[in-house]
This record gives C-alpha cells, structure tokens and sequence, in this order.
C-alpha cells in the first residue's frame, strides 16, 4: 500500500455511496441505518484495542523509566484535554460548520449545495479523519481509514438519497484534508524515533474509545478537544526518555 492509499478508498467509498444513495438511499429504513452504526461503533472498539497494543511495544517500554509508559498517556490526554478546551477546538469546529453551511444556504437554496457542504464538514471535522491519516501516513496501516471509509459509505447513503450529487462531489475537500495529515504523518515517520510512534500510537487508541462510545451513544465526549494529545504524546516521551 502507498501513503494516501486509505484516503483514496475513503474517497471512492463517499462516491459510490452517492451513488447508491441517489438510486435506491430512500429504501433504507432509518432503522438499519441505526444499526449499521452500531455495528461501526463496536469495530471502532476493536482498532482502538489494536491501537492500545502500542501501548505495551518493547520500543516503547525499554525507551522509558519503569511506569514511564502510563505517565506518557496519561499526561499527553489531561495535557492535550486543557490545550483543547482552552482552544475550544470541539466548539470552534462546530461553529465553523454552522457559519459555513448558513453562509452557502443564503446564496444558494440547492439540494446540491447543501449536499456538498453538509458532507464535507461531516466527513472532514472528526477525529478519525485525522488519527487514520496521521497513520497511514507514517505506515502504520490504514485500519482507521477502512472503518472511516466504511462509515462514510452509508452516511453518503443517506444524505445523497435526500441531498443528490453535492454529496458526491464533498469527496474531492475530503480526499485534499486527509492527504495534509497523510503528508504529516510522512513527515512525523521520518523523524519520530520508533518509541514516541509508538506512544502516539496509544494515546490515538484512547481517542478511538472515545469515538466508540460516541458511535454506540454511550457517551458523548468532545474528542476534538483531546487531538492536541497526539501532538504531545512524542514530546512527553522524549522528555521522560532522558531520565532513563
């Protein structure tokens, strides 16, 4: 698989679930929909416990003084949890979405319009559209794209079914977002020692419990405000590497 390749499936899987959406999307009861959440939120748990296996790598253990490995991850998350809410990232998202969709509904009333806009922001701002990219790109696989491209799948479904081709159209934005973080993640996995990948790594699989929860509507927890973690969790464990 090449860097990007999990981008290029999310795209193609918005597209033909357009595609399908415009042709038969108003057969799906929003009952099955419901459930094909479900079924997406217990996967999610299943990459976030394959992500979390980072957490015990030998690189990961061996780079760091002993009970080092817990102090990265928690740390990295109460850290990032302050740098993120200061920031109101959660908030500042969903008021960007908000102005944007109000911005392009008073200059044009169209399904298609409407479609593209309220697709993108969907499929764009979120979580796992950074964490999946931020690995394919340093070669981590791209598992969190596949469930990413999977959910977008039937969410194109329904949005084309009532929304038509603008949908269709939200994953060229969605493929330019994603391929940025697919070149971060590049640029991370050329510099990064094994360890601190590792350690983004773990702290990424809590995010995608927090992604689960949301999915099954367990919990709602503002991940966005937590992504600065990612960030910090190489930095804290670099530092907590020299006291070794």
């Amino acid at each position: 698989m090449f860097p990007g390749a999990g981008t290029v499936i999310n795209v193609a899987a918005i597209a033909l679930g357009s595609l399908v959406g415009v042709l038969i999307g108003k057969k799906l009861s929003e009952k099955f929909r419901l459930l094909i959440t479900d079924v997406l939120g217990c996967v999610t748990a299943i990459s976030a416990a394959d992500a979390l296996s980072a957490y015990w790598d030998e690189s990961f253990t061996n780079a760091l003084p002993a009970g080092g490995a817990i102090i990265v991850v928690v740390f990295s998350l109460l850290i990032g949890a302050m740098i993120g809410s200061w920031l109101k990232i959660e908030e500042s998202l969903e008021v960007f979405g908000g102005k944007l969709r109000d911005k392009f509904s008073k200059k044009d009333e169209s399904n298609f319009v409407e479609g593209f806009v309220s697709a993108s922001l969907v499929f764009a701002i979120g979580p796992l559209a950074i964490l999946g990219s931020i690995s394919d790109g340093m070669g981590e696989g791209i598992d969190q794209l596949m469930l990413k491209s999977t959910l977008d799948g039937f969410t194109s479904i329904a949005f084309a079914a009532s929304l038509g081709w603008g949908v269709a159209l939200s994953s060229l934005p969605v493929g330019i977002y994603q391929m940025f973080w697919t070149g971060v993640g590049i640029t991370l996995g050329a510099v990064l020692s094994a360890y601190q990948i590792a350690a983004m790594t773990a702290v990424g699989g809590v995010l995608l419990i927090g992604i689960s929860l949301r999915l099954l509507k367990i919990k709602e927890i503002a991940i966005a405000n937590l992504l600065p973690a990612i960030a910090l969790a190489p930095v804290i464990a670099f530092l907590l590497s020299q006291l070794k």
